[in-house]
């Protein structure tokens, strides 16, 4: 993000909804662009730059989760997206966190919340200081500061979820955090015990040789989960 504005695309098929959202955020100092469906919001992404999307999940056509899945292939694979639900058991937000989505907020919501959520999101995709000792994942080095796993041969870039779980994680090695505590570190709040090991899924697909066989990031059977790096 540039000392610019931060930039934020709104998704969002209610044009009521997407005029008032837009213009407090716009308020609070953000930089605003508006799209009323995922075909729209493509078009957008093609010809501008975004530090952060705010998506709704129940859009005609493609809807936002489908639309979540395909940008964290490689269209945008590490932009914070932040989905809108009015759908928010359980289940719905486990189906968000899995798309790829880095946080969520059910309808109705209060836009202070929404603000405040956005505020936690963008701080989390700012560059971050190294941990206290180089980490090493197998023949990966962790950048923080890049929010990157560098390689002899490869360069995987982490979503800003992933980014924080992993730096929770490295602040204390060889020990167990709980899900709560790392909940905590991602920002989200009242989150069941299995979206936090959707993300820790997502970030073994990203980290581990074989994400079926971690060697790296270990599940403390009814504790939580504990990273041992080396080589």
């Amino acid at each position: 993000m540039s000392g610019e504005a931060p930039h934020i695309l709104l998704v969002d098929d209610d044009a009521r909804l997407r005029a008032l959202a837009g213009r407090y955020l716009a308020e609070q100092g953000f930089r605003i662009t508006q799209a009323e469906s995922a075909a729209e919001a493509r078009e957008k992404l093609r010809s501008l730059d975004f530090d952060l999307m705010v998506l709704d999940v129940m859009m005609p056509g493609e809807t936002g989760l489908e639309f979540t899945g395909d940008l964290r292939g490689d269209r945008a694979p590490t932009m914070p997206i932040l989905l809108l639900t009015a759908r928010d058991t359980p289940e719905d937000i486990i189906a968000g966190f899995e798309a790829g989505a880095d946080d969520y907020l059910g309808k109705p919501f209060d836009p202070r919340v929404l603000v405040a959520r956005i505020r936690a999101m963008l701080r989390r995709a700012q560059p971050m200081a190294q941990p206290a000792t180089p980490l090493q994942l197998g023949e990966a080095m962790f950048d923080a500061g890049r929010g990157e796993l560098v390689g002899p041969n490869t360069r995987i870039r982490l979503t800003g979820a992933e980014l924080a779980l992993l730096l929770a994680l490295a602040a204390r090695p060889h020990e167990t955090l709980t899900r709560e505590a790392l909940a905590a570190a991602l920002g989200l709040d009242d989150v069941n015990e299995r979206a936090i090991d959707v993300q820790v899924t997502r970030l073994r697909r990203k980290i581990e040789p074989d994400p079926r066989e971690p060697r790296f990031l270990h599940t403390v059977c009814g504790k939580g989960y504990s990273l041992k790096p080396g080589p």
